[in-house]
């Protein structure tokens, strides 16, 4: 098992992807379907190099990133300079008291204390308004078939994906990482704590999809 697992982290780091990206058309849908409700503005805690801001841009009249690290904030301003409805924000989240119609944290809650992160985010929604959440939790017991799946498809994706072995992670790939600290099951009890009426379930490559909706009106 010792020697499968080591062969399969070497076929990973010759053919890196990005499991977040993975999650974009996810997160894409539910953006379009806050538009279809009338949104026109969106708020990416944690963009990273800006790899989803650049499939925001087109959407959204008005798009903020923040990105609390400096290096990859620049990195996330020069990517979306084609489109000057989008302002990338060096800051911590939060970084201002703005109301956005559609909020996304896309592997950013566990960089974060996970209430006082919940809360933030919550805070940061306009009435009507949608939070999406692709996350990451620490792997426990339970998440073993979820594990042993992922294990399987991860060097598969990534050969699709990548045919050429690669010497270095993309840039896309290059904002700074950090480990969960907490399991699926202490992030989702602490999700529906602070979101009535979310949706959250676990899914493959260690991480899980949360779905909540400021029910208030936006004409209340």
């Amino acid at each position: 098992m010792t020697r499968l697992l080591a062969a399969l982290d070497r076929i990973n780091q010759r053919h890196p992807w990005s499991h977040n990206d993975a999650f974009s058309g996810f997160v894409l849908r539910h953006a379009k379907r806050t538009i279809r409700e009338g949104g026109t503005t969106a708020l990416d805690v944690g963009c990273g190099t800006g790899n989803l801001l650049r499939r925001l841009a087109p959407l959204f009249p008005q798009v903020v990133g923040v990105e609390a690290h400096p290096e990859t904030a620049a990195r996330a301003a020069a990517a979306v300079l084609p489109w000057p409805t989008v302002t990338v924000v060096n800051a911590p989240f939060p970084a201002d008291s703005h109301l956005y119609d559609f909020v996304s944290m896309v592997a950013v809650l566990h960089h974060l204390p996970l209430v006082g992160g919940i809360k933030a985010a919550r805070a940061a929604v306009a009435p009507g308004g949608r939070l999406v959440i692709v996350g990451v939790y620490r792997e426990e017991a339970a998440d073993a078939p979820f594990s042993f799946i992922s294990l399987a498809l991860n060097p598969l994706i990534g050969l699709l994906r990548h045919p050429q072995p690669s010497v270095r992670l993309p840039q896309g790939m290059s904002a700074p990482t950090a480990s969960a600290t907490d399991c699926y099951q202490q992030i989702k009890e602490a999700l529906k704590a602070e979101l009535p009426g979310v949706k959250v379930h676990r899914t493959l490559f260690w991480r899980y999809l949360a779905i909540w909706q400021n029910q208030r009106s936006r004409t209340a």
